[in-house]
């Protein structure tokens, strides 16, 4: 690791990261037109967005940087529509790990590893079901489509927050912040699936100003402890393909599958690039469907 990198890590420890965040958040929603249009051209300067794909190209458009920052894109510009037995991407991103759950861990980078059951709140009956299935943990970058959409079709049975820290989540923090994802601040989504119980794991990071689901609006920032909502049975059912939720400010998402029930395809692994709708792997739709115990 580079000296800079290693300089930016410890100043992380430092930084009174909540703070930070909210900060980023209340300029992100600044409305002068003046001062939003000069921040959103130097974000596509800096780091190379691609506005073709947007539905609204001209930064006049967008009434602040978070209404750009969660742009949608034209339509028909990702293909999200998923056959039986197919797991498709939920975000463009790239793989930061992908893997079996050994021993009750999820592997972070190389050398680090956390825990299943602090990830998902603390809950070992919740982490139950996921005990030595698979997860793919992936990350978006500034530049990249930030709206997220299940890789599966899903029926939500209960959402988590879960308050924290707010590290940076990208290759350098995540090679050296011990317990890094199950440390941030993170929304946990549960499904039932046709491939049995689904995590969706929406985790915060530094200047993340806020994530949000299609169902419950704004989720985080909360100021309380762990937070926990059940939702009856069919009260909320997507698609796969469908959208499920944002982050205002990008940051990472975890998939978690319970044990020999999806596999990975050969080409997904660490660094791999991702966009929505791409096949990342597959399960057998003849499954029946776990039902998720809480």
């Amino acid at each position: 690791m580079s000296i800079k990198d290693r300089l930016f890590v410890a100043s992380q420890h430092l930084a009174p990261q909540h703070a930070i965040s909210r900060l980023a958040g209340r300029l992100a929603e600044a409305r002068l037109p003046s001062f939003k249009n000069r921040l959103i051209r130097w974000f596509i300067r800096q780091f190379g967005v691609n506005m073709q794909e947007a539905a609204r190209e001209s930064v006049e458009m967008y009434e602040n940087f978070n209404d750009f920052f969660t742009r949608e894109l034209k339509p028909g510009i990702r293909n999200t529509l998923a056959r039986p037995g197919e797991l498709i991407s939920p975000v463009d991103g790239a793989v930061s790990e992908a893997g079996k759950i050994e021993y009750g861990r999820l592997m972070q980078a190389k050398g680090h590893s956390y825990s299943l059951i602090d990830l998902l709140g603390g809950d070992l009956e919740i982490a139950q079901p996921f005990l030595g299935g698979d997860f793919n943990t992936i990350y978006l970058s500034p530049r990249d489509y930030h709206r997220i959409h299940m890789p599966i079709d899903g029926e939500l049975k209960t959402m988590l927050y879960v308050p924290g820290r707010l590290f940076s989540v990208n290759q350098a923090t995540a090679g050296t912040v011990s317990n890094l994802f199950a440390r941030n601040e993170r929304v946990v989504c549960l499904f039932d699936t046709p491939a049995g119980p689904l995590a969706m794991v929406l985790v915060g990071a530094m200047i993340v100003a806020s994530v949000a689901t299609v169902w419950a609006g704004l989720v985080a920032p909360q100021t309380s402890g762990v937070r926990k909502i059940h939702y009856d049975a069919g009260k909320v059912v997507l698609r796969a393909g469908a959208e499920m939720g944002r982050f205002h400010l990008g940051s990472t998402v975890i998939l978690v599958f319970g044990e020999q029930r999806i596999q990975w395809a050969s080409g997904v692994k660490a660094g791999t690039p991702l966009q929505l709708g791409q096949i990342i792997g597959s399960y057998s739709p003849s499954g029946a469907t776990t039902q998720y115990q809480t």
